[in-house]
């Protein structure tokens, strides 16, 4: 497709690999109180479950809306991220400030429906309160080759919510290394504000590899229009240490200016309420 045809899309997996273990063997001197409290303020707070309703939602708003005045020296999550019909109640309990309401959408998880269908769902979610989008690419389509799809989109979606962040899910465990970069290439031409791993919904989920890819396909994408996207990985994320490998895989990629909440989420549950036992040496806290 015209959209990226300027780009090499090629991706030196051995070299990909070699880097991950190098940074692999690094995390134990990263883990600080400094990394590891910036790490909890990357934290897409995340429930996605058929169990939604008002009372739990309630519940996770209570623990980021206290969590300030319980923590004082650690940074608040970034977001709450939900289902669009969870979004008024997100919007209607969560007081904590610099807190975003981010909501799936597009016929997330599978992206099986019609793209007017997406498209409505999107700006309804904004309507009703969201501030960040997260949509999955069909993937199926874009596999059999359908970029100009991919693109259309995405595109028409960022059109319709505006202002809103927009994060393009790739569901990276389903595709190749060439593909990730493909994909990654095609949502930031399209509009994205943030590429993202993974819905959590399938066998594979994010991997150091395809955050490595993602993050060289954003760092090329910058250097050919100066636009910074944003990095997600989401989807099996728990432990500490997994998440320090992410934090360095950026830091070295993409560097300093994109270890913030403003260009750096992770999508995740329970990683919160690890890291805070991490920051409060108590492993049988249990906050979030």
């Amino acid at each position: 497709m015209d959209a990226i045809g300027k780009y090499n899309l090629n991706v030196a997996v051995d070299e990909v690999k070699a880097n991950i273990e190098k940074w692999k063997s690094q995390v134990t001197s990263y883990k600080s109180d400094e990394v590891l409290s910036t790490c909890l303020n990357l934290i897409d707070y995340t429930t996605l479950t058929e169990l939604d309703n008002e009372p739990k939602i309630i519940d996770m708003c209570d623990r980021v809306n206290h969590f300030a005045a319980q923590y004082s020296n650690y940074r608040n999550v970034a977001a709450m991220c939900v289902y669009p019909s969870m979004v008024p109640y997100v919007k209607k309990h969560l007081k904590a400030p610099q807190v975003n309401i981010a909501a799936v959408g597009g016929g997330f998880p599978a992206s099986q429906t019609f793209t007017s269908l997406k498209v409505e769902e999107c700006r309804m979610a904004v309507e009703a309160g969201a501030n960040e989008i997260d949509i999955v690419i069909p993937v199926g389509e874009f596999i059999n080759g359908n970029d100009e799809l991919v693109f259309e989109e995405t595109k028409a979606i960022k059109e319709a919510i505006g202002t809103a962040h927009l994060k393009v899910i790739l569901e990276t465990g389903d595709l190749n290394a060439e593909q990730i970069r493909r994909a990654s290439l095609l949502a930031m031409e399209a509009g994205a504000d943030f590429i993202k791993t993974s819905t959590g919904k399938v066998a594979v989920s994010a991997t150091h590899e395809a955050m490595h890819i993602m993050c060289e396909a954003i760092a090329d994408y910058y250097k050919e229009t100066g636009r910074k996207v944003g990095i997600k990985p989401a989807g099996g994320i728990r432990a500490t240490d997994d998440a320090i490998v992410y934090y360095l895989i950026v830091k070295n990629i993409l560097g300093e200016d994109w270890l913030n909440n403003e260009l750096f989420r992770f999508g995740a549950s329970s990683l919160a309420n690890s890291i805070l036992q991490d920051l409060e040496k108590d492993p049988n806290l249990n906050y979030f």
